[in-house]
């Protein structure tokens, strides 16, 4: 008899829980309704493309379209992880991606400190108007700025080497700076727009902390290190899982207004070799497994990071 009894207040708690909910539903419906084309947007163009993935395990042939292609299980991984040329591409791919997640993560965290330092508000608006400027540019723009600059006949770069008598040097052909040119290019474009997100976060801090600390006699670099990285540290947490989500990310557009066959071996990365493969010469299917590979390293990589920044700190993404 108590048995039954359990399970039947077990029975009507459901039933109420379940009442409350659509209860809440329908007080909160307009703000449902208002998701909605948020909703059918991500359907459309996030979800229902996940299909093409398929071709990744098929023999895509055109005119056969994707549900008439043959499937072959894992032939193009296999094809992809013996091929005589993905292996250099991934390395090249990880080496671009650890010089840009070691210095270009940084570098906005910087520079969003340095602002905030800067108490001539003038000067801060031009020096954020000149570090935002470059990420409204597209990539065939500032490559073609790039590679003026660095010109070995013309660029000033090479005209101030010759004025303090020094050989000239062809940046971009030349294998030993190709990848710093890269990363450089990389910090140039986006450290100033990404400084933003830690602007935004410093500018939350409490100022009674910096007056208690000026109080006490601190100095400015010991307000920064003990009140200001200590403050914006959930957001530094939160901006590197994202980070390491990009890794193998590769910049393509970026990569790929740069590169020539003179640093082919030190510059082409994986989705540079994915153009080539699958719109050049048409191996759609080889393609669609390279991608697929990079996409599940990615989400590994962010899955590892925010589990070993929930060990480590109380701050993570879930």
């Amino acid at each position: 008899m108590q048995l039954r009894g359990m399970k039947k207040q077990s029975n009507e708690m459901k039933i109420n829980r379940f009442s409350n909910t659509l209860i809440s539903y329908k007080k909160n419906s307009l703000f449902f309704l208002m998701l909605l084309p948020a909703i059918i947007y991500f359907v459309i163009f996030h979800y229902l493309p996940m299909y093409g993935v398929t071709i990744a395990f098929k023999d895509y042939y055109i005119l056969k379209g994707i549900l008439g292609s043959k499937w072959v299980g894992f032939k193009h991984f296999e094809d992809v992880f013996s091929g005589l040329f993905f292996w250099p591409v991934f390395k090249n791919t990880l080496i671009i991606s650890f010089y840009k997640l070691m210095l270009g993560f940084f570098a906005p965290i910087v520079l969003a400190i340095m602002l905030n330092e800067v108490s001539h508000n003038k000067y801060k608006k031009v020096v954020q108007s000149i570090t935002y400027l470059p990420h409204f540019m597209s990539w065939v723009v500032l490559s073609g700025l790039l590679i003026e600059i660095l010109s070995p006949s013309r660029g000033p770069v090479n005209i101030l080497l010759q004025g303090i008598g020094l050989e000239p040097i062809y940046f971009i052909a030349e294998k030993s700076w190709f990848r710093s040119i890269l990363v450089g290019s990389s910090i140039w474009k986006e450290a100033g727009w990404s400084s933003i997100i830690y602007l935004a976060a410093i500018s939350g801090i409490d100022p009674q902390m910096y007056e208690v600390a000026e109080l006490d006699g601190a100095s400015r670099m010991r307000k920064i290190w003990n009140i200001t990285i200590p403050s914006i540290m959930p957001v530094i947490i939160i901006m590197f899982i994202f980070a390491t989500g990009k890794i193998i990310q590769d910049d393509f557009e970026q990569v790929y207004n740069l590169l020539n066959p003179a640093v082919m071996e030190v510059g082409d990365v994986i989705s540079t070799y994915t153009y080539r493969e699958g719109l050049e010469r048409m191996n759609y299917s080889y393609a669609a497994a390279v991608g697929l590979f990079k996409n599940v390293i990615s989400f590994a990589l962010v899955m590892g990071t925010n589990y070993i920044a929930r060990r480590t700190s109380d701050y993570a993404l879930w």
